[in-house]
């Protein structure tokens, strides 16, 4: 009998909220100057809260597993997902460390410059995680790696035994804050991984860290692919691309005018993955995930403009790109 999944999706990782203000045209000045930007915004943030944001939008039933504080910011966070029809009944409140915060300084060049106070991050951990929801989801996505030691530590049993249960896991390590990319531990990892989805820059960084020389993000994917995922690159203006270890296949970006880049690979790593689940080839997916990438960035903050699955599919039909 098919395994009867109460989620399409259960998402691991940071949820906090960003202010994000910008974009900044001179360099950021010290020495307690004052300096006046267009716009400034307080919205949901964190890679996994934005990833499982973008999912429900696309129609998935989603959940998200993380820690946040018993502050007014682990409220806020908490409403902001559920308003945009994500499960929290996994998001576990800590009465000792507060909810991460993240200020997110944009430039006009689409730039930006991220600081991040971690809180609960550093205390995030595998009990976090309820083993009902492992074997009650169809896939299973990690965010934000480097951010979360205790959690990245215990991923490869995490995916493993979603894996036992029928799902298929994905992740995205978003950036190594400091710089080590995690060479010895990334391996076990990518052994149970489906689906990685870093940027151009991330991969070539996963790729270096393992050993491999890239001088460019389909050698790296090639690199990583070896090591058992399907690597799936975005590399903004320039699209996307998917290696499986033999195949390389690519993705033109969508024609955008961003307004806020912000949250836009946490779109797209949804777009993929509500692809996948729905059945869709590895090229239909990197279209999908291109134009929900795209779309997000109509507007500031990383959940505000989240395309429904109708409209990333009329958005593609516009460019004569349908699925």
């Amino acid at each position: 009998m098919p395994q009867p999944y109460a989620f399409d999706l259960l998402v691991v990782g940071d949820a906090n909220p960003d202010v994000v203000i910008g974009p900044l045209d001179a360099p950021l000045a010290f020495g307690q100057r004052e300096q006046l930007v267009p716009t400034g915004l307080l919205t949901l943030g964190g890679s996994a809260a934005i990833m499982a944001c973008g999912a429900a939008r696309l129609g998935l039933t989603v959940a998200l597993a993380g820690r946040v504080g018993d502050d007014e910011a682990g409220r806020f966070v908490r409403a902001a997902l559920e308003e945009r029809g994500v499960d929290t009944g996994a998001l576990r409140v800590d009465t000792k460390l507060a909810t991460p915060l993240t200020t997110v300084l944009t430039r006009s060049d689409g730039d930006r410059a991220i600081l991040t106070a971690p809180g609960t991050l550093a205390a995030t951990g595998p009990e976090d995680v309820p083993p009902h929801l492992l074997a009650a989801s169809r896939h299973v996505h990690a965010a934000s790696y480097f951010l979360l030691p205790e959690l990245a530590a215990a991923l490869p049993e995490l995916f493993a035994t979603a894996r036992v249960h029928g799902a298929t896991t994905s992740l995205d390590t978003n950036d190594d804050p400091a710089g080590r990319w995690a060479p010895d531990a990334l391996g076990a990892v990518l052994a149970v991984t489906d689906v990685l989805l870093p940027n151009a820059r991330e991969a070539v960084a996963l790729a270096a860290a393992g050993g491999a020389h890239a001088d460019s993000p389909e050698q790296a994917a090639a690199a990583l692919a070896a090591r058992g995922p399907c690597v799936v690159v975005k590399d903004g203006g320039d699209g996307c691309l998917a290696h499986d270890g033999t195949h390389v296949l690519r993705a033109a970006a969508l024609p955008a005018r961003p307004v806020d880049t912000v949250g836009a690979g946490d779109s797209f790593d949804a777009g993929f993955v509500a692809g996948r689940l729905r059945g869709l080839s590895t090229a239909q997916c990197l279209r999908l995930a291109s134009a929900c990438g795209s779309l997000s960035t109509r507007a500031h903050g990383g959940t505000g403009a989240q395309p429904t699955w109708d409209e990333a599919h009329s958005a593609l039909a516009r460019e004569g790109k349908n699925l």
